[in-house]
């Protein structure tokens, strides 16, 4: 069976960077005169993008929604760089190498801004593994969406009209995303979701990345 593209969501799929994006907050918070948040806070209003984490800020917080665009501006300049916290899930990286030795094309398909994306792939070593990479300013869609990510799996060798390959992701939107395309959804559980497992349909969940290898082979016998 040849290989085919399987392409990762990143945060709170392949890294827990809540830490990072709670830190960033917070300092832009306190800049601004505003009580910090908690980081269980803050990892509940993770996962639609930068603007999405902001505007669910400033309603828990009863900001004024004009502030939007100063506060991102301030994240902005310190999110870029933001890496000391965040870390890889257990055997993600063991993961990755043994789909590229299957010779599984990888991509990534994110909405983090692609800046970050690549700052924080870069601090771990492993960008070098993704032949394609999209963030959330990389297209002017976002997931869920199913345009970028789409665009990934084309880039990536699938056939347009009809891609072959798997998505891996922690979250509704990607859910969604690959439920529209339509592609094998294959979710970690361990992420930022808020709906229980059953709700997003995945094809099979797993809770550590040793499981993942087998589950794309047997995704793969549906494609």
């Amino acid at each position: 069976m040849a290989p085919c593209p399987v392409v990762f969501d990143l945060d709170g799929t392949l890294i827990d960077s809540a830490p990072d994006i709670h830190a960033c907050v917070n300092n832009v918070l306190r800049l601004h005169g505003l009580r910090p948040l908690t980081l269980d806070q803050v990892r509940g209003f993770i996962g639609g993008g930068v603007d999405v984490l902001w505007r669910r800020i400033i309603a828990a917080l009863g900001l004024s929604p004009e502030s939007e665009r100063d506060l991102i501006a301030s994240f902005m300049t310190r999110y870029h760089q933001a890496t000391s916290l965040t870390r890889l899930y257990p055997d993600a990286l063991e993961c990755l190498g043994i789909l590229a030795d299957r010779g599984h094309p990888l991509g990534i398909c994110t909405n983090k801004p692609e800046g970050p994306t690549r700052a924080v792939l870069d601090h771990f070593g492993i960008q070098g593994l993704f032949a394609k990479i999209v963030g959330g300013d990389s297209l002017p869609q976002r997931k869920p969406d199913p345009r970028p990510l789409r665009a990934t799996f084309v880039a990536l060798g699938a056939h347009p009209d009809s891609i072959r390959g798997i998505y891996v992701g922690d979250s509704e939107y990607d859910a969604r995303a690959a439920h529209a395309i339509p592609v094998p959804f294959l979710l970690y559980t361990q992420g930022y979701r808020k709906a229980a497992i059953a709700d997003l349909g995945p094809q099979a969940s797993f809770d550590s990345f040793a499981e993942l290898p087998a589950l794309v082979e047997g995704a793969m016998m549906g494609l």
